[in-house]
């Protein structure tokens, strides 16, 4: 038995050493998450940990970024430093983004009171805030990290977002619960996504990896609660609407609306002899 485990403990070491990468702190990385949403957004913050030190607080964010790339130094393309520097240059811009989606969800939702509520407690507000930081970071090739923070979203929220998706501004997700948004694809402007929809893949081979396996979405597109769209070359023009429940894996013209068809069959106890009338919905 000891001969075992140390035979187990031996292959423990020598596999650390095939590891292509060696991974940041995911806890880091979650409050690295959360303390940069304190800073463009206080209103997330509880009473107790307002901040009045933002130039503190900013650099502090700028330490904690570096020591989250500096286990990946070997695989980034420039060094840690520098490729912070160029994400908080990106940050201005990425801030005026997220009000835009913020907007977009206050506007949309009659149940939001404001765009405080919005960015306080609206999950797929968070959800996209994160996206928007990892997309930003994946541009400059960072590995893992940018996947890291937008799971640490998924564990938050419910919504898994592909820091690889490219998502257009103001973006709209209501509730979110089940949202998934695969690596490859395309949502254009002022997009509404609810609860359960799926833009995913209609293949899932490992020769895909490199290829657009998951939908476009054009502009002004809603899709409703619990739709899947599937596939690479499926494109939902423009101004469309998609019901819920959709099960789509081909195109459709812009202008479209496209309904999931529900056939009900009512029964009487009493007359079980009478055929069934059949109502289409």
């Amino acid at each position: 038995m000891i001969t075992d485990t140390n035979t187990f403990l031996e292959h423990l070491h020598t596999q650390r050493a095939h590891y292509r990468y060696k991974l940041p702190s995911r806890p880091d990385a979650g409050r690295f998450i959360d303390q940069l949403m304190r800073l463009l957004f206080p209103v997330t913050q509880d009473c107790k940990s307002v901040s009045q030190h933002v130039e503190e607080t900013y650099r502090s964010l700028h330490e904690q970024l570096t020591k989250l790339l500096c286990p990946l130094e070997n695989n980034l393309p420039e060094t840690p430093e520098a490729i912070t520097e160029r994400f908080f240059e990106r940050l201005p811009s990425i801030y005026d983004s997220l009000l835009l989606d913020a907007h977009a969800i206050a506007d949309n939702d009659p149940a939001a009171v404001g765009i405080e509520e919005v960015v306080a407690v609206y999950p797929g507000f968070y959800a996209i805030c994160v996206y928007r930081f990892a997309h930003e970071l994946l541009q400059y090739n960072v590995p893992l990290l940018p996947r890291m923070l937008t799971e640490y979203a998924h564990g938050q929220t419910g919504i898994d977002i592909h820091p690889g998706a490219q998502i257009g501004p103001s973006f709209f997700i209501d509730h979110g619960t089940g949202v998934v948004i695969g690596e490859t694809t395309v949502i254009g402007n002022n997009v509404k996504i609810y609860q359960g929809v799926t833009l995913g893949a209609t293949h899932v081979a490992k020769s895909m990896a490199q290829k657009k396996r998951h939908p476009t979405i054009e502009d002004n597109v809603v899709i409703y609660a619990n739709a899947t769209i599937l596939g690479g070359y499926t494109t939902v023009g423009h101004d469309s609407v998609i019901g819920g429940n959709v099960w789509l894996t081909s195109s459709v013209e812009a202008h479209s609306l496209v309904f999931h068809q529900h056939q009900t069959d009512v029964r009487l106890k009493s007359l079980e002899s009478i055929e069934p009338i059949n109502f289409v919905i």
